[in-house]
């Protein structure tokens, strides 16, 4: 049916759950040192705002934080069902490494996450703060391991092939393999992005509705200097990993630039825009710039890029996807960079909480960092193609037996399943954006204990029933 094979459904099934779940993963790596910031703050400076922040984010993150265990969980689970010649080949090193990442981060996760969400009233102040910290910590190990997993599939080192399965001779290897340390920056800064402009679109939007307090402020201030700082550096970052990947996946770069062949010694044109066309091999409607291909990717002016057609059709990438989502995340990049830029500007000027037009762009730009993963994730992955392990085992070869059928009746489940439940909790979360930090100004607020009010511990205990936290009573009881 249109073409398709039951090799082409899986790697759909699994390209869909794995778009789902990195999203979570990734605010969760952003809101938990958000989390940890805040309340660092509020201990040092003993000012309310940051904890009344800190109460607001929580809930939100652990919201987030369950969505990402339940997709995360159907990822393993994968593994074995659609791709177990893969995990048969290589499960000796995969395995292992998300084993270390249960073992570390999950379980220290796990163990102090309690203490953050419930512990507010029961523990000390230091030792909750404690306990926020390596919850914070935890995300980024997690991050560690599944990185140097999925980096070793990119750029695998450290093993031999014994009897048609990879064994693993030196972990370091494995573990710290070429693509490992540009990958590990490139994603986590990623998070740190993805989070701030989430967070600064919250804020834009309760300014644009009138709602203007000194919560809404810090949280729009923070959530733009991290954007102004960390942007930029972001850039750096993936010129590194440019350069890594042109040395360790050539292919991966020639389908990227959708560049197919060099003439003579000229030096390699940037093509801006274009469509490359896999079947005619050349980039129709390309728009060039000369030279600047080769002092991007070289940082030279007279050295040239390899080309597509410097690889056997079957080896290479397919350059009209993967041209399209590194522009994507390129683009988006930039306009990052630039609302950054803008802030500060309006910084100086004192309209950085007024200035409709940038409020308007914060706004928009909420879900910017989060599209920019996805586009980059697309990149890297089907980037890789048409190998599952870079120069070792090809995608067909790593798929289990199912049939068309099997494939699409799980497919059409999953997604039923994943837009009806994630939908719900993302509609949830979204309630608890519009609702806003609860902020008592200008009263002595009580945190909790015996006979008090206090901000309810459970997350689905803190949105109202209608969702409007602007007009209708919150559901805070007497506990």
């Amino acid at each position: 049916m249109f073409g398709l094979e039951a090799l082409d459904l899986a790697r759909m099934q699994f390209a869909f759950t794995i778009s789902f779940h990195i999203l979570f993963p990734a605010i969760t790596i952003g809101l938990a040192s958000y989390l940890a910031v805040l309340e660092g703050l509020w201990l040092k400076t003993h000012n309310d705002t940051y904890r009344d922040l800190y109460h607001f984010w929580s809930k939100i993150f652990a919201v987030n934080f369950g969505m990402g265990v339940v997709s995360g969980l159907v990822m393993a689970y994968q593994f074995g069902t659609n791709w177990s010649r893969f995990s048969d080949f290589a499960g000796s090193v995969t395995g292992p490494l998300l084993t270390y990442e249960v073992l570390t981060a999950f379980f220290l996760e796990a163990g102090f996450l309690g203490v953050m969400l419930f512990g507010w009233n029961k523990v000390g102040r230091n030792l909750h703060f404690f306990a926020t910290v390596m919850v914070a910590i935890g995300t980024l190990i997690s991050t560690f391991w599944i990185l140097a997993s999925n980096s070793w599939m990119q750029t695998p080192q450290g093993y031999e092939i014994v009897n048609g399965q990879v064994i693993p001779v030196d972990w370091l290897a494995v573990i710290f393999n070429p693509s490992f340390p540009y990958r590990l920056m490139h994603m986590a800064t990623a998070a740190f992005v993805a989070t701030a402009f989430f967070v600064g679109s919250s804020a834009a939007w309760h300014l644009l509705r009138g709602k203007d307090n000194p919560a809404i402020r810090t949280m729009l201030s923070m959530a733009m200097w991290m954007a102004l700082i960390v942007a930029p550096i972001q850039a750096v970052i993936g010129d590194f990993h440019g350069l890594n990947t042109l040395e360790h996946q050539p292919a991966k770069i020639a389908a990227i630039e959708g560049h197919w062949e060099n003439v003579g010694d000229e030096p390699t044109p940037l093509i801006l825009f274009g469509w490359p066309d896999m079947k005619a091999e050349k980039t129709k409607f390309a728009v060039e710039i000369p030279y600047l291909g080769s002092l991007i990717l070289t940082h030279s002016l007279d050295k040239q890029v390899p080309a597509l057609k410097e690889f056997p059709p079957e080896d290479r990438p397919n350059s009209t996807i993967v041209f399209w989502s590194f522009r994507i995340m390129v683009g988006l990049g930039f306009l990052m960079i630039f609302t950054g830029l803008w802030s500060l500007w309006l910084r100086k000027r004192d309209k950085l909480y007024t200035s409709r037009p940038f409020l308007y762009l914060a706004l928009w730009m909420g879900p910017s960092g989060l599209i920019a993963i996805l586009a980059g994730w697309f990149t890297t992955e089907i980037g890789r193609q048409p190998w599952v392990v870079y120069g070792l085992m090809r995608t067909a070869d790593a798929s289990s037996n199912h049939s068309f059928m099997q494939m699409s009746i799980t497919l059409i489940m999953f997604v039923v399943v994943y837009f009806a439940l994630f939908g719900a909790g993302l509609g949830y979360m979204m309630r608890l954006v519009r609702k806003g930090p609860k902020i008592d100004e200008g009263k002595e607020t009580n945190d909790g204990g015996p006979g008090q009010k206090r901000t309810p511990a459970r997350p689905l205990s803190a949105a109202d029933d209608n969702g409007d936290g602007d007009h209708s009573p919150s559901l805070t009881k007497e506990i």
